[in-house]
């Protein structure tokens, strides 16, 4: 910028010191150019001074990065399970309402006396009788066997309310099933009669 500067400024000094009236006594020429270059040295220093500075820019604050919040779950509340219990299905041994078991005769009650009768023309190879629960809270079976053909058997069953079924075997092989239902009643004390037929099972007196 000094060079573009300096060459008006003398440029300007030779034109005023041209039209300068000619009756006033005139500096030398070296005056003259060291008024002129001293001038240049002064405006070059005001421009300069006028010149904003550089002054270097605060450094600007880098704001620090902000931590996230942290994130905390929430525990878990799982209920604490007791132990699943299961109820046994098994049913105790004495309990008197399981009649698939053989009877207690002597805890029925009292008995009365009964003939097996086979009219069934082979032979009994099983005959079994079921007491529903009697008036003593007791059931179950008695079961007797190998009945020939014609034979009869005195038995003593407790009263109450009975079912019976035989398997009778034939000399041909072939086999059949008799049944039949009856109630000893508490006032029967006589010999009651077990016929044994074929297909059925009846008693009479």
């Amino acid at each position: 910028m000094l060079k573009k500067i300096l060459p008006i400024l003398l440029a300007l000094t030779i034109l005023l010191a041209a039209c300068a009236p000619q009756g006033t006594p005139t500096m030398a020429p070296a005056d003259v150019q060291g008024t002129a270059v001293s001038s240049a040295w002064t405006m070059v220093a005001m421009t300069q001074a006028a010149n904003p500075t550089n002054t270097p820019l605060p450094p600007t604050e880098v704001p620090s990065p902000t931590s996230l919040p942290t994130f905390t779950p929430a525990p878990l509340l799982i209920p604490t399970l007791a132990p699943l219990i299961l109820p046994t299905a098994t049913r105790a041994a004495s309990d008197p309402k399981d009649c698939n078991k053989p009877l207690s005769v002597g805890e029925a009650g009292p008995t009365n006396p009964m003939r097996i009768e086979n009219e069934s023309g082979g032979v009994i190879y099983v005959i079994s009788f079921y007491l529903n629960p009697n008036a003593f809270g007791q059931c179950g079976y008695v079961a007797y066997n190998n009945i020939r053909i014609g034979a009869t058997q005195i038995i003593n069953l407790p009263k109450g309310n009975w079912w019976a079924t035989a398997m009778i075997n034939y000399k041909n092989g072939q086999a059949s099933n008799s049944q039949g239902g009856f109630i000893i009643r508490p006032g029967d004390w006589d010999l009651l009669r077990i016929i044994v037929k074929k297909d059925t099972i009846g008693v009479i007196p």
